[in-house]
């Protein structure tokens, strides 16, 4: 059977209420599919019963809670539609947090590039499961109170990669480093930066938090490219990398001086160094400014297969299932992703537009 090219679109408007809503009763099979699939997923990596994840997601309600009650009004939206539990949307958003290793949350090689070097962009395969195809949709949020947003996410989590209205592209990436069991999940955070209109407020609204997982946001932004190494104590910024000026490059371990220490606590995730170098001389190499099909070719890669750029399934006894489930490029000057359903070598790049 011929794979689908695109992914299920919706747009959602209003209250943070009406918004969840509307999600849970149009993505209602989804959400319980996803559901019922996701603690499944995790006992790949990691032994832990039911009653365990559940208590890790009810103490974090009271997190998110302070740091954003509009957030839990959606997700509270979403479960009375969708007939989805709120504790069981929550443990949704704080898989990774189960995990004692944060490496095994999967891994990314993720780019932005502005000024000199391009439009402002960024972009990243998303490696991870490929099971979560089927839960995976377009999703865009017209807020009455903050600025919309378009993500590419999968049904019942609060935020996702994206772009949102005011220029602001979003890419993550997993960060070894030092996690906590309790405090406000990551995709919460990610989704304060789409509520802000500029680097440093998007700065501001991750550092506000008491985080639980260190994490790593890639942003294209109006004030330049920027890359976001989050501990669950700082956010440290990264403005330029070795692949030039206007470029910015991350994979999945720590770069700013402050925190390379940590690197040698943790074990390389699926080679992670080999690939900024790799990333960081295939943007040094690419011409001015950088064409979009450019930086295509360079998600499609395959040097150092099968831990390469764009990722296949292999036979590591961990992680040789992930492969790159889309592919991402973000156009943060026209709001719009260009993704693929699918390994970039495989599928073709459609166009989903916030305007």
């Amino acid at each position: 059977m011929t794979r689908p090219k695109r992914y299920p679109e919706l747009t959602v408007a209003g209250s943070p209420r009406q918004m969840g809503e509307q999600i849970g009763e149009a993505l209602r099979e989804q959400i319980r599919g996803f559901d019922a699939i996701a603690l499944e997923r995790v006992r790949k990596i990691i032994d832990v019963s039911l009653e365990q994840a559940l208590l890790v997601a009810r103490r974090c309600l009271d997190d998110v809670e302070s740091y954003a009650p509009h957030m839990l009004a959606e997700l509270e939206g979403m479960a009375h539609a969708s007939g989805v539990h709120t504790e069981c949307l929550m443990l949704l958003q704080i898989r990774n947090q189960l995990q004692p290793d944060p490496a095994a949350a999967g891994g990314c090689t993720s780019f932005a590039v502005g000024g000199v070097a391009g439009g402002s962009m960024t972009g990243q395969n998303w490696d991870n499961d490929p099971a979560m195809d089927p839960f995976s949709v377009v999703l865009t949020r017209r807020p009455d109170d903050a600025p919309d947003f378009l993500s590419i996410t999968q049904a019942g989590l609060i935020a996702y990669l994206g772009v949102n209205d005011a220029g602001i592209g979003l890419c993550m990436n997993t960060l070894p480093a030092p996690a906590r069991g309790l405090g406000v999940p990551h995709y919460f955070t990610v989704r304060g930066v789409y509520e802000t209109r500029s680097l440093d407020d998007a700065v501001q609204a991750v550092r506000r938090a008491h985080r639980a997982i260190p994490g790593n946001l890639m942003l294209a932004t109006p004030q330049g490219p920027a890359d976001l190494e989050i501990t669950i104590d700082a956010v440290h910024v990264l403005r330029e990398s070795d692949a030039g000026p206007g470029v910015v490059t991350h994979t999945n371990h720590c770069v700013h001086p402050d925190l390379a220490p940590i690197n040698g606590d943790f074990p390389e995730l699926i080679e992670s160094g080999p690939r900024k170098c790799r990333v960081d001389a295939l943007l040094a190499a690419a011409p001015r400014p950088i064409p979009r099909a450019t930086l295509e070719n360079i998600l499609r890669d395959h040097k150092n297969h099968p831990r390469s750029i764009c990722r296949h399934a292999n036979d590591h006894p961990a992680t040789g299932f992930w492969t790159s489930v889309w592919s991402l490029l973000i156009d943060a000057e026209e709001r719009c992703l260009h993704l693929t359903r699918g390994n970039p070598c495989e599928q073709p790049y459609e166009i989903y537009s916030l305007n």
